[in-house]
């Protein structure tokens, strides 16, 4: 059966997930500036009257929103009608690759393809037995073509769920060791460029405005707001209860900082509720960040 069911998905490789696709806005400074306030990005390349768009938001514009994609074909619908017919019922996303042809700009008009690039081979993961599915897009900014955008999913039927697994494991390196220092002495500290004074959140080895290798730490005041959410319900990982919700925290420094927010039902997280940093121990072998939600505190 597992070999006859592979065929039968190996046979949707090279067939359209979207024929002729036509983007729904053109590429506009409002999406631009929305995109570039969520990311905390201000680089002046995607502002003024000779603005580009950041590159990563080269999907933004062929997503077809809560009314569906224009051009989407059956094939896809088809491949995971079978999947789920043979038992692999849950999907997550596991990664996306771009490639950059050409800046786009406001004005733009948006076209693309999609096509099933490939479908592995049966796989074992910690969530489950299934397939990766890569769909790749192709995309044109007024004819031209643009970039290329592949994602990836994995399609799978879910591990029967056994006793509560151990949370993963932060990956410290010799860029963020200090963070996770200041964390087990439940200090949060931030980074400060010893060049331009800018604070900057997550650590990395440079500056981001001046490109200065020298820096210091402050420590976090532990206040801040939510800056934007959101719950986990899927897909179930046994390290974890779902639902849960996941906050962008920005601090009273400016910086942001993504955490978990506790002491606050997932339903009643807001954007700009108020919170409160505090630290909890996992497992009993290393400290966490998170943040107490304060009900009814939003506006």
């Amino acid at each position: 059966m597992t070999d006859e069911l592979y065929a039968r998905l190996k046979a949707y490789e090279g067939q359209a997930a979207a024929a002729s696709g036509v983007g729904k806005d053109p590429v506009n400074e409002p999406m631009i500036r929305h995109w570039c306030e969520a990311m905390g990005d201000s680089n002046a390349a995607y502002a003024g009257p000779d603005a580009v768009a950041p590159p990563t938001m080269l999907q933004v514009w062929t997503m077809g929103g809560l009314s569906g994609h224009a051009g989407r074909t059956a094939a896809q619908d088809e491949l995971f009608a079978l999947l789920e017919g043979a038992g692999f019922t849950s999907v997550v996303a596991t990664d996306c690759e771009q490639e950059y042809l050409r800046p786009l700009r406001p004005g733009n008009r948006i076209t693309y393809d999609a096509v099933i690039e490939s479908v592995s081979g049966r796989k074992t993961t910690k969530l489950g037995t299934g397939y990766f599915i890569t769909t790749r897009t192709d995309v044109r900014a007024d004819g031209e073509p643009a970039g290329t955008h592949r994602f990836r999913i994995f399609k799978y039927a879910p591990r029967a769920r056994g006793p509560k697994a151990n949370r993963p494991r932060p990956v410290i390196n010799r860029d963020n060791a200090g963070f996770w220092e200041g964390v087990a002495e439940h200090r949060l500290l931030i980074q400060r460029c010893g060049g331009c004074g800018t604070l900057r959140f997550p650590w990395l080895p440079g500056c981001g405005c001046c490109g200065s290798q020298d820096w210091d730490t402050v420590e976090a005041s532990g206040s801040g707001s939510v800056f934007s959410y959101v719950v986990m319900h899927h897909p179930p990982f046994p390290a974890f209860d779902p639902p849960f919700a996941v906050g962008l925290i920005e601090l009273a420094e400016g910086v942001r900082i993504v955490s978990s927010v506790v002491g606050v039902a997932h339903d009643k997280v807001r954007i700009g509720m108020p919170v409160a940093l505090e630290f909890t121990s996992v497992d009993g072998e290393f400290e966490l960040p998170v943040f107490r939600g304060v009900q009814g505190g939003a506006d």
